[in-house]
Protein backbone atom coordinates (compact mmCIF):
# COMPACT_ATOMS: atom_id res chain seq x y z
CA UNK A 1 0.00 0.00 0.00
CA UNK A 2 2.49 2.02 1.07
CA UNK A 3 4.87 1.82 -2.48
CA UNK A 4 1.28 1.87 -4.36
CA UNK A 5 0.27 5.47 -2.94
CA UNK A 6 3.96 6.87 -3.16
CA UNK A 7 4.32 5.97 -6.75
CA UNK A 8 0.66 7.91 -7.67
CA UNK A 9 1.89 10.61 -5.70
CA UNK A 10 4.92 10.71 -8.05
CA UNK A 11 2.99 10.73 -10.78
CA UNK A 12 0.48 13.54 -9.26
CA UNK A 13 3.24 15.69 -8.79
CA UNK A 14 4.81 14.91 -12.20
CA UNK A 15 1.40 16.00 -13.69
CA UNK A 16 1.35 19.14 -11.74
CA UNK A 17 -1.09 18.33 -9.32
CA UNK A 18 -0.05 20.40 -6.26
CA UNK A 19 -0.52 17.50 -3.33
CA UNK A 20 1.68 18.90 -1.10
CA UNK A 21 0.29 22.44 0.30
CA UNK A 22 -2.99 22.14 2.19
CA UNK A 23 -4.79 24.68 -0.04
CA UNK A 24 -3.05 23.62 -3.12
CA UNK A 25 -6.06 21.56 -4.37
CA UNK A 26 -4.55 18.58 -6.23
CA UNK A 27 -6.67 16.27 -4.71
CA UNK A 28 -10.05 17.65 -5.72
CA UNK A 29 -8.38 18.83 -8.89
CA UNK A 30 -7.37 14.87 -9.63
CA UNK A 31 -10.87 13.74 -8.49
CA UNK A 32 -12.29 15.83 -10.81
CA UNK A 33 -10.65 15.43 -13.99
CA UNK A 34 -10.73 11.58 -13.47
CA UNK A 35 -14.32 11.61 -12.76
CA UNK A 36 -13.92 9.76 -9.57
CA UNK A 37 -14.92 10.92 -5.97
CA UNK A 38 -12.28 12.86 -3.91
CA UNK A 39 -12.71 10.29 -1.05
CA UNK A 40 -11.62 7.77 -2.68
CA UNK A 41 -7.88 10.00 -3.90
CA UNK A 42 -8.13 10.70 0.19
CA UNK A 43 -8.18 7.02 0.77
CA UNK A 44 -5.41 6.17 -1.02
CA UNK A 45 -2.93 8.98 -0.54
CA UNK A 46 -3.35 8.21 3.09
CA UNK A 47 -2.82 5.09 2.78
CA UNK A 48 -6.23 3.58 3.83
CA UNK A 49 -7.26 1.42 1.08
CA UNK A 50 -6.82 0.82 -2.59
CA UNK A 51 -9.15 2.27 -5.17
CA UNK A 52 -11.81 0.14 -7.10
CA UNK A 53 -10.66 -1.12 -10.59
CA UNK A 54 -12.71 1.99 -12.08
CA UNK A 55 -11.26 3.89 -10.30
CA UNK A 56 -7.63 2.54 -10.96
CA UNK A 57 -9.00 2.91 -14.53
CA UNK A 58 -10.02 6.70 -14.30
CA UNK A 59 -6.50 7.58 -12.40
CA UNK A 60 -4.14 5.74 -14.81
CA UNK A 61 -6.29 7.73 -17.79
CA UNK A 62 -5.72 10.99 -15.90
CA UNK A 63 -2.32 10.60 -14.83
CA UNK A 64 -0.99 8.77 -18.15
CA UNK A 65 -0.37 5.05 -17.24
CA UNK A 66 -1.51 2.48 -18.49
CA UNK A 67 -4.06 0.32 -15.92
CA UNK A 68 -1.69 -2.84 -16.33
CA UNK A 69 0.95 -0.63 -14.67
CA UNK A 70 -1.43 0.79 -12.30
CA UNK A 71 -3.05 -2.40 -11.51
CA UNK A 72 0.89 -3.89 -11.05
CA UNK A 73 1.61 -1.66 -8.90
CA UNK A 74 -1.22 -1.86 -6.78
CA UNK A 75 0.13 -5.27 -6.17
CA UNK A 76 -3.55 -6.40 -7.14
CA UNK A 77 -2.16 -8.60 -9.75
CA UNK A 78 1.44 -9.43 -10.76
CA UNK A 79 3.39 -8.86 -14.68
CA UNK A 80 3.18 -12.67 -14.61
CA UNK A 81 -0.49 -12.34 -14.33
CA UNK A 82 -0.83 -9.92 -17.51
CA UNK A 83 1.98 -11.15 -19.89
CA UNK A 84 2.14 -8.33 -22.71
CA UNK A 85 1.24 -9.60 -26.25
CA UNK A 86 4.30 -10.70 -28.41
CA UNK A 87 6.71 -8.42 -29.07
CA UNK A 88 4.90 -5.67 -26.73
CA UNK A 89 8.35 -5.78 -24.59
CA UNK A 90 10.56 -5.25 -27.16
CA UNK A 91 9.15 -1.96 -28.06
CA UNK A 92 5.83 -2.89 -29.67
CA UNK A 93 4.13 -0.29 -31.82
CA UNK A 94 7.21 1.45 -31.64
CA UNK A 95 9.23 2.95 -35.25
CA UNK A 96 12.29 1.33 -36.24
CA UNK A 97 14.22 3.50 -34.17
CA UNK A 98 12.31 3.26 -31.16
CA UNK A 99 9.85 6.33 -31.34
CA UNK A 100 5.87 5.75 -30.72
CA UNK A 101 4.41 5.41 -33.69
CA UNK A 102 1.00 7.62 -34.25
CA UNK A 103 -1.00 4.76 -33.54
CA UNK A 104 0.93 4.25 -29.96
CA UNK A 105 0.34 7.82 -29.80
CA UNK A 106 -3.55 7.36 -29.84
CA UNK A 107 -3.99 4.80 -27.75
CA UNK A 108 -2.00 6.59 -24.97
CA UNK A 109 -3.76 9.82 -25.54
CA UNK A 110 -6.86 7.98 -24.91
CA UNK A 111 -7.96 9.57 -28.11
CA UNK A 112 -11.69 7.80 -29.07
CA UNK A 113 -11.69 5.25 -31.18
CA UNK A 114 -14.27 7.48 -33.39
CA UNK A 115 -11.08 10.28 -34.07
CA UNK A 116 -8.28 7.30 -34.10
CA UNK A 117 -7.60 7.28 -37.74
CA UNK A 118 -7.96 11.04 -38.23
CA UNK A 119 -5.34 11.25 -35.76
CA UNK A 120 -2.76 8.68 -36.80
CA UNK A 121 -3.35 10.13 -40.11
CA UNK A 122 -2.76 13.73 -39.18
CA UNK A 123 0.51 12.57 -37.51
CA UNK A 124 1.84 10.41 -40.52
CA UNK A 125 1.20 13.36 -42.61
CA UNK A 126 3.02 16.10 -39.88
CA UNK A 127 6.01 13.48 -39.59
CA UNK A 128 5.86 12.78 -43.31
CA UNK A 129 6.11 16.56 -43.89
CA UNK A 130 8.76 16.86 -41.42
CA UNK A 131 11.36 14.49 -42.84
CA UNK A 132 11.25 16.01 -46.45
CA UNK A 133 12.37 19.58 -45.15
CA UNK A 134 16.43 19.90 -44.49
CA UNK A 135 17.06 20.01 -39.95
CA UNK A 136 16.34 23.90 -38.63
CA UNK A 137 14.75 24.63 -41.85
CA UNK A 138 11.34 26.47 -41.32
CA UNK A 139 8.56 26.84 -43.77
CA UNK A 140 8.62 30.15 -45.27
CA UNK A 141 6.42 32.80 -42.96
CA UNK A 142 3.66 34.44 -45.56
CA UNK A 143 4.23 38.43 -45.05
CA UNK A 144 0.43 39.81 -44.13
CA UNK A 145 1.39 43.06 -43.80
CA UNK A 146 2.72 42.68 -47.71
CA UNK A 147 -0.78 41.67 -48.66
CA UNK A 148 -2.43 44.58 -47.09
Amino acid sequence: MERFASWVEDLMRERGYDIDSPRGGGRSRLAEDAGVHRAAVTRLLQRQSLPDLETMRALARVLGVGLRDMLIASGRVTAEDLPLPEGAAQGGGRDDQGRVTPAEAAALLGIPDSHRRQFVEMAEMIIAVSRTRPEGVRPRQRDISASS
